[in-house]
């Protein structure tokens, strides 16, 4: 039987810039293997760790389309969605679709990191 999750990992071309991204907008800290400089992952906030792996090539995730699927995104629970999305935004995230908006009774927006991975916050 699996214990649990160690990381949700997530391809990028710049693996120390999203993590320093994530490191803001989530808290935590940045830890880096000396001996690999293309794995880098973010521990010390609530939730599981993020691992960020450099591939080379890397292609952002298009959104809502296909032809290069997201394959998956992360989805954060916040108290204030208003505040949270001016924070993300700052730190260069971008909007891709205000759902609460858009969908009487949605409660969450779409967003996509830096290397253009989407994640959404979520009120709750």
């Amino acid at each position: 039987m699996i214990r649990k999750l160690q990381a949700v990992a997530l391809d990028c071309a710049d693996p120390v810039r999203l993590a320093e991204f994530y490191v803001e907008l989530l808290g935590g800290r940045v830890v880096a293997d000396p001996d690999d400089a293309d794995w880098v992952e973010v521990h010390g906030f609530e939730g599981t760790p993020l691992a960020f792996q450099r591939a080379e090539g890397y292609r952002a995730p298009e959104w809502p389309g296909q032809d290069r699927p997201q394959q998956l995104h992360l989805d954060f629970d916040v108290d204030d969605l208003e505040g949270e999305e001016k924070r993300a935004l700052a730190l260069g995230a971008t909007v891709l679709e205000r759902t609460d908006q858009l969908r009487p009774g949605a409660n969450w927006r779409v967003y996509a990191d830096p290397a253009g991975h989407p994640f959404c916050l979520c009120l709750h």
